[in-house]
C-alpha cells in the first residue's frame, strides 16, 4: 500500500523524462532538408521577385564593366546533372564565362555549368523561350526572352548573383544582339540604356538598312545599306547623329541580312548574307580594324544554288568557310574570328572555321559533326570554346575545343528533344 501512494510520482516522473526526449528529437534539423534551398517567386512578368527556382549556379567584346565577384555570393558548384531535375532540350542560346563555366537556354529555361559543361544547374524556368543570353562576368548576365504568347515581344532577364536569381528588368525594344559595356550601360541594336535595361533610348538610322545596327559603345556603330545594286557599310562616331559610307561594293547578289560583330571602337566584322536555293545560302564577311579605312576581304561563299556572294563577282576566287550555309560569327578580338559552317545535305552537316590575323587568312577545322538543326557556336579566347549541336529529334550535344576550332570533343548530350 506504501508503493501504491507513492505511485503517481514514479508516473509523472517517468513522462517527464519522455517529454525531455521527444523535445530533443524534434529540434534536430532533418538533414535533407537543410540541404533544400527554398523555392522562390513565381513565374510571373513583374519587375519585382525572382523567376524560376533559386538554385545557383562575352561577348560581342569581353565584358569591361566592375567584376562583382567580391560582393555577390559565388555560384555553387552543380551537384548533380540537370536532368534529373529537369529537362534540358530545344537549346536555344549559349555564353561561356570561362571555358569552364558559361550558361545554356531553351524553350523556357536557363542552366549553367562551372565544370566545363559534364554537370549542369537548372537556375530559371518560366514560360517564355530564350534567344540570346550574354555575361559580362561570372556574375552579371542578361537574357533575351521572347513572349509565349506573342513572339513579336521580347523581355530583358538579369542576375547579379551568377545566376541564382533571375528577374524581368522590363521589355526589350527590338529583337537586335544585346551587349553590356558594364553593369548599367548595354545595347540592342540601335537602342541604348544607361539603367540597366529599365529604360531604352534610340539612335538614328538612314534609309535602306539591310539588318540590324550594331553599336560598339555610344558613339560607335556600324549599318549596311543596299541601294541600286550596291552594297555600302557606314559608320557613325556621333552616335547615329551623322553616318559616312566607308565601304562601297557592287553586287550581283540581293542583299537579304547582315550580322555585325565589333571587338574595339575601331573594329567591325561585317557579314552579308546573299539568296539561298537547293539548300544552299550564299554570303560574304569583311573586316575592318582601323574604323573603315581599309577593309580586308575575309570570306566569299558563292553556292551553285543560291548564286555569288554579295559584293563579289560569280567567278571571284577567296576565301571559303566549309559548308553551304553560314553558321554563328563569333568574334575574339580584332585578330581572331571564328564561323560555323552548315551543310543540311550532309551526313555531319556542322563545321567551324577561323582566322588567325583579322581575315588574310583562314583555317577550315578538320571535323565535321552531326546535328540536323545547325549548331551554336562560343569562343572563350583563340583556343577554346564550345559547339552545342541541335537536332529536330536527337539530343544536343555539347563539343568543347582547345586547338582552335580544328578538333572537338564531347563532353555532354542533353535530354531527348519533345516529340
Amino acid at each position: 500500500m506504501k508503493w501504491l501512494g507513492k505511485q503517481p510520482l514514479v508516473v509523472l516522473f517517468l513522462v517527464m523524462i519522455l517529454s525531455i526526449a521527444a523535445g530533443c528529437s524534434s529540434s534536430a534539423p532533418s538533414s535533407a532538408n537543410s540541404a533544400q534551398p527554398p523555392a522562390s517567386g513565381t513565374e510571373g512578368t513583374g519587375n519585382s521577385g525572382n523567376t524560376g527556382t533559386t538554385q545557383p549556379g562575352e561577348t560581342g567584346s569581353k565584358g569591361t564593366g566592375s567584376d562583382a565577384s567580391s560582393v555577390n555570393p559565388k555560384p555553387s558548384t552543380p551537384d548533380k546533372p540537370v536532368s534529373e531535375s529537369g529537362a534540358m532540350t530545344n537549346l536555344t542560346a549559349v555564353r561561356l564565362i570561362d571555358p569552364s563555366a558559361g550558361w545554356v537556354g531553351g524553350n523556357g529555361w536557363i542552366a549553367r555549368t562551372d565544370d566545363g559543361g559534364k554537370q549542369w544547374k537548372m537556375q530559371y524556368s518560366g514560360k517564355d523561350g530564350i534567344a540570346q543570353i550574354f555575361a559580362l562576368n561570372g556574375q552579371d548576365a542578361w537574357a533575351s526572352a521572347v513572349k509565349a504568347d506573342d513572339a513579336s515581344k521580347r523581355e530583358l532577364l538579369q542576375t547579379s548573383d551568377g545566376g541564382a536569381h533571375w528577374s524581368v528588368v522590363g521589355p526589350l525594344p527590338n529583337a537586335g544582339f544585346i551587349h553590356f559595356m558594364s553593369k548599367q550601360e548595354g545595347f540592342s541594336a540601335n537602342a541604348y540604356t544607361t539603367d540597366g535595361g529599365k529604360s531604352w533610348t534610340t539612335f538614328g538610322l538612314p534609309e535602306h538598312v539591310v539588318g540590324d545596327a550594331y553599336f560598339h559603345d555610344k558613339s560607335n556603330g556600324w549599318i549596311v545599306t543596299a541601294e541600286d545594286k550596291k552594297i555600302y557599310v557606314k559608320r557613325t562616331t556621333d552616335g547615329g547623329k551623322s553616318w559616312n559610307t566607308v565601304l562601297t561594293r557592287d553586287t550581283e547578289a540581293f542583299l537579304n541580312g547582315t550580322v555585325i560583330r565589333s571587338a574595339g571602337a575601331q573594329d567591325a566584322w561585317v557579314e552579308l548574307i546573299g539568296d539561298s536555293g537547293m539548300s544552299q545560302t550564299s554570303y560574304s564577311l569583311f573586316h575592318t580594324a582601323d574604323g573603315g579605312k581599309n577593309w580586308q576581304p575575309v570570306l566569299a561563299n558563292s553556292t551553285a544554288g543560291a548564286g555569288p556572294a554579295p559584293g563579289f563577282p560569280a567567278n571571284y576566287a577567296g576565301n571559303k568557310n566549309e559548308g553551304s550555309k553560314p553558321g554563328d560569327l563569333y568574334v575574339v578580338d580584332p585578330k581572331v574570328a571564328f564561323m560555323g559552317g552548315y551543310c543540311p545535305a550532309c551526313d555531319n552537316p556542322n563545321t567551324v572555321g577561323s582566322t588567325p590575323d583579322g581575315g588574310k587568312t583562314w583555317v577550315n577545322g578538320k571535323q565535321q559533326l552531326p546535328g540536323s538543326s545547325g549548331a551554336m557556336l562560343a569562343m572563350s579566347d583563340a583556343k577554346q570554346g564550345w559547339l552545342i549541336t541541335k537536332d529536330a529529334t536527337k539530343p544536343s550535344v555539347m563539343y568543347t575545343t582547345s586547338d582552335g576550332g580544328q578538333n572537338w570533343t564531347a563532353v555532354h548530350t542533353f535530354d531527348q528533344p519533345k516529340s
